[in-house]
C-alpha cells in the first residue's frame, strides 16, 4: 500500500451510517439486529407508553465481579463461566439484581444505560401483567369468553375461546410460529401491520383485522402451544375494557407505578395499534424494574403495588393441568417438567425461577426465592439459538446460587 507523503493532505473518509440501507424489508436480518433492535423508531412507527411523573425507583449498586462463576456441565455442553456465557450470546446488555441491589451491570457496542432496546416477546409478559391488573380490580374475568370483550372475534376461529385460553395459550388456534418460514403466520402479522413490505393480496390491513381471520384448527382448552397472536388477542381483550390504547392503559397501570426512568415505547401498524406481542421498547435498568415487581410480591421499588398479590400468587401457582398442556404440545421447548402460564416461561419443575422471553436473545430470570433478578438484552442473528438460550438461563441459575451461598454473604 502506498503511503501519503508527509506534505500531502488526507481526505477523511466520511463516516458510515450504521443505519444505511436498513429498511422493513430486512431490519431483522442477522447482520442488522444489532443496530435496528437499538434504533426502532428510525424503522418503524412508534408511540411512547409514558413512565408519567412519579418518582423515579433507585436502583442501588453493590458492584461485583460474577465473570467467573461457573456454570456447571450439562448433557449438552461442557462447564464454563458466566463471562464465557455472556460473551459468546451477543449481549447488548446484562443487569444481576439481588435484594433490589444491582451487582453487576454492563453495556458493550453502542448500547448504553439510555438506550432503548426492543424486547421482542417479553413484551408478552408486560401486557399478561396488564391483564392481571385489570383481574384485580374486577374488569376482567379470565374466565369469560374472549367474545364477551371483543364481539369483533365471533366470526373468528376465537369464537368460544376464554380469557384464560389466550393467557396460557391454550386456544385451538392455527397459527405457525415458524420464523424462518416467510408464509408463516407469525410473518403474515408483521406483513400485515407493516413490519416489513407486504407481499399478500391484501396488504396492511393491520392487527385487529389481521386477527379476525384467522381458523380455528382444535378445540380450545387443549394443549399448549406457542402463538404470538395470543397475545394480541389479549391485548385487544384489555383494550377494550379499560376504552382506550394499550399505550395508555400500561403507562396508567404499569409503567407510570414502577419508577420507570424514561418512557417506554411500543411498534404500531398503520393505524396505531400496538404490535402487543414483540413491539416494546425500553431501556435494561427499566426493564429491571419491572421484573422486581415479580420477585417482590408484586411491589415496586417505590414501594407501590403495581400487580394484585393474587395475580402475583396464581403466576407462581401452575397447576398440573397447565404442565401436562405444556408436556402435550407439539413443539420442543427443551423444558421438561416445564410450563407456560401468564404469559410467563416456567423452565424448571423444581425451581423458584421463571422467565419472559424473546426472541433473539431476549430474557427477564425472575427467582422470587432467591430474591434475584437478572435481564439480558441481546441480538442473536437467529430468531432462536437453543445454544445461547440455555446456557444462559443456567448462568442465571448459577448466578442465583452463588449469590445466596454462605461465602456470598
Amino acid at each position: 500500500m502506498i503511503e501519503p507523503s508527509p506534505d500531502q493532505p488526507v481526505t477523511p473518509s466520511a463516516p458510515v451510517d450504521p443505519a444505511a440501507g436498513i429498511d422493513r424489508d430486512n431490519w431483522q436480518d442477522p447482520d442488522n439486529v444489532r443496530w435496528s433492535f437499538q434504533n426502532v423508531a428510525r424503522v418503524l412507527p412508534t408511540t411512547p407508553i409514558s413512565r408519567g411523573t412519579g418518582p423515579v425507583a433507585d436502583l442501588p449498586a453493590d458492584p461485583q465481579d460474577l465473570g467467573e462463576v461457573e456454570v456447571p456441565a450439562t448433557e449438552y455442553s461442557e462447564a464454563r463461566s458466566v463471562r464465557s456465557v455472556i460473551e459468546s450470546t451477543d449481549t447488548d446488555a446484562w443487569m444481576l439484581m439481588h435484594n433490589g441491589t444491582v451487582l453487576t451491570e454492563e453495556y458493550f457496542g453502542e448500547m448504553t444505560a439510555s438506550t432503548e432496546h426492543l424486547l421482542m416477546s417479553v413484551s408478552k409478559s408486560l401486557v399478561g401483567t396488564v391483564a392481571g391488573v385489570l383481574a384485580g380490580s374486577g374488569d376482567l374475568d379470565p374466565n369469560r369468553l374472549v367474545t364477551d370483550y371483543v364481539p369483533e372475534l365471533a366470526e373468528s376461529g376465537y369464537a368460544g375461546a376464554t380469557v384464560r385460553h389466550v393467557l396460557d395459550m391454550r386456544s385451538g388456534i392455527r397459527f405457525s410460529e415458524d420464523y424462518l418460514d416467510p408464509k408463516s403466520e407469525v410473518r403474515q402479522i408483521e406483513e400485515s401491520i407493516g413490519w416489513s413490505e407486504a407481499k399478500r393480496e391484501n396488504p396492511g390491513i393491520g392487527m385487529y383485522e389481521f386477527l379476525t381471520t384467522l381458523e380455528a384448527k382444535s378445540e380450545h382448552g387443549g394443549v399448549f402451544e406457542y402463538r404470538s397472536c395470543e397475545t394480541d388477542v389479549l391485548g385487544w381483550v384489555c383494550e377494550k375494557i379499560a376504552g382506550e390504547s394499550m399505550q395508555s392503559l400500561m403507562s396508567r397501570v404499569l409503567w407510570s407505578r414502577i419508577g420507570a426512568e424514561q418512557d417506554a415505547i411500543i411498534a404500531t401498524d398503520q393505524y396505531g395499534v400496538g404490535m402487543f406481542d414483540g413491539g416494546i421498547n425500553t431501556t435494561l435498568r427499566d426493564l429491571a424494574r419491572f421484573g422486581y415487581v415479580y420477585t417482590n410480591r408484586g411491589q415496586s421499588l417505590t414501594g407501590q403495588q403495581v400487580a394484585p398479590t393474587t395475580w402475583i400468587g396464581d403466576t407462581l401457582t401452575t397447576s398440573e393441568d397447565v404442565r401436562q398442556a405444556f408436556a402435550d404440545g407439539p413443539g420442543d421447548n427443551r423444558m421438561p417438567g416445564g410450563a407456560y402460564h401468564n404469559q410467563f416461561w416456567f423452565p424448571f419443575p423444581d425451581s423458584h425461577a421463571f422467565l419472559a422471553l424473546g426472541i433473539h436473545g431476549q430474557m427477564i430470570y425472575m427467582n422470587p426465592g432467591a430474591n434475584v433478578l437478572g435481564v439480558k438484552l441481546s441480538s442473536w442473528g437467529l430468531p432462536q439459538d437453543a445454544t445461547k438460550l440455555f446456557p444462559t438461563i443456567r448462568a442465571f441459575e448459577a448466578l442465583a446460587k452463588a449469590v445466596n451461598s454462605p461465602a456470598a454473604e
